[in-house]
């Protein structure tokens, strides 16, 4: 089975397990780091996530994999919170910060400078908006090579 169709498939799973847990799938990876492989499950909430909902949700996760065992690899199940300064990788992702700050990374400079950071205000298909200083700033989305949340230290 290839990735994007575990990935797919344990979001599926996922889904009745963080409704009832009243958690938010913000994310399913799988990947092969070092050889081992890693199913990734990052949670958000209003408030956020503790250390309860990630053991409750690993546990009823772990439970229904086993059951439906459709991964071949040996794999490491984590799960967490998204984090701080998480890459914004799916429109959902987006829709969920608008009004908050983003960095915008673009392949190759504009106007001496790779990245921008504002206001997420909008995005489509084609276009990532974001305020910077009072003024709107669209950015293709085929020039961008990462967004994320902005991380204020």
């Amino acid at each position: 089975m290839k990735k994007r169709e575990i990935e797919s498939r344990t979001e599926e799973l996922l889904k009745p397990i963080a409704k009832e847990n009243r958690v938010m799938i913000y994310d399913v990876e799988y990947v092969k780091e070092a050889g081992e492989y890693y199913l990734r499950i990052f949670l958000d909430k209003e408030g956020g996530v503790d250390i309860n909902d990630c053991v409750a949700v690993n546990r009823a996760l772990s439970d229904a994999l086993d059951v439906e065992d459709y991964i071949d690899d040996q794999y490491t199940l984590e799960v967490s919170s998204k984090g701080l300064g998480r890459k914004l990788t799916k429109d959902r992702h987006l829709e969920h910060e608008i009004g908050n700050s983003i960095d915008v990374k673009l392949y190759a400079a504009v106007d001496d400078q790779k990245v921008f950071t504002g206001k997420l205000v909008s995005f489509d298909k084609e276009n990532i908006v974001i305020d910077i200083g009072g003024e709107k700033r669209a950015f293709n989305r085929k020039d961008i090579s990462g967004t994320k949340l902005t991380l204020d230290i």
